[in-house]
């Protein structure tokens, strides 16, 4: 019996589960460390006189905290990301495109396992 083009034999709850708990894992590890690095520059800045206006290192300074607090951020987010995931894994609706309701590649949740939309809707946006 073979199956039609646009279904798939689901990922076993198990290798999806463990595939997103090591992505949520590592991200989480990430924004442990980048909010330590954020404290350390503002426990670094606190004792300096830079002001950001008039000394050239100030400007340094508030450059990097902002692109670390960015990619603190984006850990954060990919963490609610990998969540929202595993609740739909919970609920039997993990890798089923949210928009059009096919089911999402393989190869796509093998590169981006909490993608919500399969390669052709994500396409289209």
């Amino acid at each position: 019996m073979t199956t039609p083009p646009d279904r798939r034999a689901p990922i076993p709850d198990d290798t999806a589960r463990d595939r997103l708990l090591a992505v949520r894992a590592d991200a989480v590890a990430r924004l442990r460390a980048l909010r330590a690095e954020v404290a350390g520059i503002v426990e670094a800045s606190r004792d300096s006189n830079a002001d950001d206006e008039h000394d050239p290192d100030g400007a340094t300074i508030a450059f990097e905290r902002a692109q670390v607090d960015a990619l603190a951020r984006d850990a954060a987010a990919r963490v609610e990301d990998v969540d929202a995931a595993l609740a739909r894994l919970g609920a039997g609706t993990y890798g089923v495109c949210e928009a059009c309701g096919r089911p999402i590649a393989d190869g796509r949740l093998e590169a981006r396992p909490t993608a919500r939309t399969c390669v052709a809707c994500a396409a289209t946006r």
